[in-house]
């Protein structure tokens, strides 16, 4: 899984916003987008997302929104969450029944 943080410093990045939350309800139909939102002060967002590194070179490549003057992208750093909902192809880390960890 990989967590992208961007920084919002320049109303100009609206006028892209449509096209690109069209663009990520597709990832996340798509299984790629786990979830996203913006910082409750609209300062930026964190997204989250179940995709390899090439992958999100990809993702990040075909959105203009992450180049748009106003929005910056702070840091993309590979995530190891230990509760939730296991991305699709990995082994869930949850207990079993037992008391055991997951197999």
């Amino acid at each position: 899984m990989f967590v992208l943080d961007l920084t919002f410093d320049d109303p100009r990045r609206l006028a892209a916003r449509p096209a690109h939350r069209a663009r990520l309800a597709e990832l996340h139909t798509a299984g790629h987008l786990v979830m996203a939102g913006p910082w409750q002060d609209d300062s930026g967002a964190l997204l989250v997302f179940s995709a390899s590194r090439t992958e999100m070179d990809a993702i990040l490549a075909a959105d203009p929104y992450y180049s748009t003057p106003g929005v910056t992208v702070v840091a993309l750093r590979r995530w190891s969450p230990i509760l939730g909902p296991a991305p699709a192809g990995t082994v869930s880390r949850t207990a079993a029944p037992s008391g055991k960890p997951g197999a």
